[in-house]
């Protein structure tokens, strides 16, 4: 009966894991970069260190995510784009898969309870609603160092010898790798705290942090990396909080999951101390644990973007708590039946409705926008917003330069998306960005308040319009007749990944 339950838990997990990521409508912004990221290192030799694609002032590239960009590349070279949404897939797949090795490990429970393993998903669903980013890399590695540091706390402290190679990796693929150095430094003070061996993480964290000079910036990169880590980003929205007002109405089934979890956990402390001491409670408590999940949680609550390190930590040291808590209120047997069966239907019916071609969203896209300008071969500097800047660097490079796009500390100097932000918001001094930095086109969105702006303006002039965005080009410069793109969805399905960037 154990190996029936375990085999249908990780089919059950496997199919609604593959059957979410594929309900994916777009691919992320910051992909076509990773692209061009990688197709330099593949094609052209050399990991970029140099901007070519804005017509801005730029920094060195200080591109803590290369490694990721060749790994997409490579993938969407030899196995086509949609092989990009099956590789978000495998990486959730994994990181559950590992969550619930973790769980076997460290407690005395049954550790295949799907409905905490699906709770846990829909909780990342918004986070994770794009085919795979490069921060997958990190919520993976994340995983594995909880692994490894648990193993080492049970005899196999010899295996800690991998998490420094491992920091190479992770280094190269994304920034997040202080995520990892930071999970090390809880491991130590919560050993201490719970008066075990602590000093092997600290000769662990040492040479990891030497490590992060291996990387093709050496030492230098460094400094970017705290930088890059303590920076503000109060422009960009998934770093913003959770309650913040922008989010408040948004990550619902998070904000379920954390309250949930914060309620069992409060649920089983209180059952504890009053069958105990505070002290004696205390000393019983697994102080990792602890440090972990509020650590992990005010990131949650502060940004968005780092609501998974929460998620997993809590399936990793709050499952325990929340199985008991389960048994408690004496569900019946049969309505674990009714959750597998529910699950499965659900999954496949997603598979046999789903239409297994390349997601594209005409409203997150100037899709359209773009291919009228490639047909009208109009070229020029183009000022767009700046999550869309690598897209159409992707598609129109080298007729034209962008403003910016979401490489933001990586290329671009402080001033660039706050100048952005005054221009579509139209507030004072909205027209700085057009005199600093001209350009001869524009894409806008349509519900900005600068798109009405520009329309009543004498010096641009709007040649083509679609349902979300516009294109402007300087009045000077209009032609009397433009070239129409066509409307027929296939055709940019069929060439959203051609590009004219050569190495």
């Amino acid at each position: 009966m154990g190996i029936k339950r375990k085999l249908l838990f990780y089919f059950t997990l496997v199919i609604f894991i593959f059957a979410v990521s594929m309900l994916v409508s777009n691919y992320d912004f910051d992909l076509w970069a990773r692209l061009i990221a990688g197709m330099g290192v593949i094609e052209g030799h050399q990991v970029l260190k140099t901007d070519f694609l804005s017509y801005t002032p730029t920094h060195t590239w200080w591109d803590h995510e290369w490694g990721s960009g060749v790994i997409f590349y490579l993938v969407l070279k030899f196995l086509g784009p949609y092989s990009l949404i099956i590789l978000q897939a495998i990486f959730t797949t994994c990181i559950f898969v590992l969550v619930s090795k973790i769980v076997k490990m460290k407690y005395n429970v049954m550790p295949y309870c799907i409905f905490i393993y699906v709770f846990a998903i829909m909780a990342l669903n918004q986070n994770f609603s794009s085919p795979v980013r490069c921060h997958m890399f990190s919520f993976l590695l994340f995983t594995i160092f909880i692994y490894i540091l648990e193993l080492a706390r049970r005899g196999k402290p010899k295996l800690l010898i991998l998490i420094p190679f491992l920091t190479i990796l992770w280094n190269n693929v994304h920034g997040g790798v202080v995520s990892g150095l930071g999970l090390i430094g809880m491991f130590a003070l919560g050993e201490f705290l719970n008066q075990k061996p602590w000093k092997q993480y600290i000769y662990t964290l040492i040479p990891s942090c030497l490590f992060l000079a291996i990387n093709p910036y050496g030492f230098e990169y460094i400094k970017f990396l705290l930088m890059a880590t303590t920076m503000e980003r109060p422009e960009i929205s998934e770093w913003w909080g959770i309650f913040s007002k922008h989010q408040m109405s948004r990550q619902i089934m998070f904000k379920l999951f954390m309250f949930s979890i914060i309620g069992v956990e409060i649920t089983s402390v209180i059952k504890n101390i009053k069958t105990s001491t505070l002290k004696k409670w205390y000393d019983e408590q697994d102080k990792v644990k602890w440090i972990i999940l509020i650590v992990t949680l005010y990131l949650a609550i502060s940004h968005v973007k780092l609501i998974p390190f929460f998620v997993i930590s809590a399936c990793c040291y709050a499952y325990d708590d929340i199985y008991k808590f389960g048994k408690l209120l004496n569900i019946p047997a049969f309505t674990e039946k009714i959750i597998y069966v529910m699950i499965i239907i659900m999954s496949l019916f997603s598979f046999a409705a789903k239409d297994y071609s390349i997601p594209l969203n005409y409203a997150a896209y100037p899709v359209r926008e773009v291919e009228f300008i490639r047909i009208n071969n109009i070229k020029g500097d183009i000022l767009t917003n700046f999550g869309l800047g690598s897209y159409v660097s992707y598609k129109l490079h080298p007729n034209n330069l962008i403003y910016m796009d979401g490489r933001y500390e990586e290329v671009y100097y402080d001033e660039m998306v706050p100048l952005l932000k005054k221009f579509f918001l139209v507030n004072p001094g909205w027209d700085e960005v057009l005199k600093k930095y001209p350009p001869e086109i524009m894409i806008l969105e349509k519900y900005y308040p600068v798109y009405d702006a520009l329309k009543n303006s004498d010096d641009w002039k709007l040649v083509f319009e679609g349902e979300v965005f516009g294109v402007f080009v300087l009045a000077k410069n209009a032609k009397a007749q433009y070239n129409f793109p066509t409307n027929d969805i296939n055709y940019y399905k069929d060439t959203l990944f051609d590009t004219d960037i050569k190495f």
